[in-house]
């Protein structure tokens, strides 16, 4: 009878399987698509206006009447959804961020045209927080020593919950951190008649150094007094970003957002594993600045780089990416 060794063959079965295209297509863990990904849009004032962000390469804020251009790029290409983010004049912003409840400003003109244009064909997120419409450049309103106040915030981000879902939103994102919001938020929008509304929370959004390139968009950055540590998370924190998550799922959050991406996929993968909600990381402008950078640079080519990452955020088990690259990566994706 022959004899035969086969202590080397569970060695190469893995191997075996990487050999064809076909097979390593099969084999496939984890997959990526447009429909995985949200497209943050900055909007300003104006016709026929389109602004580079120095900071941001590639990126442009658009007037509302480009904008649905591209809005209407990100319909061609699967992409499901975009998110709003308005740089609002210099002489719109006060101390009591009461444009964020105009139902003329930039952000509802917006949404008001995408629905005009094209109805429920594309999901529009808007961005809850006051830092937009502030003069000192805090998501939250400051109290006479200069904090950030939570109770006293609470009624405008309600405000402007509820008129940005007047506009007609589809998912309102509060971004600010203050504790409660999401209750507030969660009972207003029932109690006015918006039950349908998803709320994403940005339920562990951090006291990043990778939001520079952000506020350069929006027009906040050089506005800003102090820094956001008093309410956004402390980098060394993952317990504390887990009750975060849980006290916005129990008050009524439909999905949660990790923030930044790339330096917490660990905090992405704990909710994932911990939470039955959906999973959302935002791959925030200066992790998109830094693939740039690195491009510009010749460190290697733009394609795989932002590939790699997007499939990074998809395994550590994010339902979709928040990402400036969206229609590149769409475009790549569809083939």
């Amino acid at each position: 009878m022959t004899s035969h060794n086969t202590s080397a063959f569970p060695a190469t079965r893995l191997r075996r399987t990487r050999t064809h295209g076909w097979s390593r297509r099969l084999h496939r863990e984890t997959t990526l698509s447009s429909a995985d990904l949200i497209w943050p849009m900055f909007v300003i004032e104006g016709s026929g206006q389109e602004a580079p962000v120095a900071s941001l390469p590639g990126v442009s804020r658009w007037s509302i009447d480009l904008l649905l251009e591209q809005v209407a790029e990100a319909i061609d290409l699967g992409i499901p959804c975009v998110s709003l983010f308005p740089n609002t004049p210099a002489d719109r912003r006060s101390d009591d961020a009461a444009e964020a409840w105009n139902p003329d400003n930039l952000t509802c003109r917006a949404v008001r045209a995408i629905r005009d244009r094209f109805g429920d064909t594309i999901g529009v997120m808007c961005d809850v927080a006051l830092d937009p419409y502030t003069s000192h450049g805090h998501d939250g309103l400051l109290d006479e020593s200069g904090y950030v106040a939570n109770d006293i915030t609470l009624d405008a981000l309600v405000r402007q919950s509820i008129n940005q879902a007047q506009a007609g939103a589809d998912v309102i994102a509060p971004s600010d951190m203050m504790d409660g919001r999401i209750g507030a938020i969660r009972q207003a929008l029932e109690q006015g008649g918006h039950a349908n509304v998803q709320i994403m929370s940005y339920a562990a959004k951090y006291a990043s150094a990778f939001y520079g390139p952000f506020r350069d968009a929006v027009g906040s950055g050089d506005r800003l007094k102090g820094d956001k540590r008093t309410y956004q998370l402390d980098p060394a924190n993952s317990d504390e970003a887990m009750r975060e998550i849980a006290l916005d799922i129990a008050e009524g959050a439909d999905s949660v957002m990790v923030k930044p991406g790339l330096a917490y996929l660990d905090i992405i993968r704990m909710a994932r594993d911990r939470f039955d909600v959906p999973v959302f990381a935002y791959q925030v402008s200066g992790e998109y600045a830094l693939v740039e950078a690195g491009v510009a640079a010749g460190v290697g080519e733009r394609e795989p780089l932002v590939m790699e990452k997007l499939m990074a955020f998809k395994r550590a088990g994010c339902a979709g990416i928040l990402t400036y690259y969206a229609p590149f990566a769409a475009r790549i994706l569809n083939g």
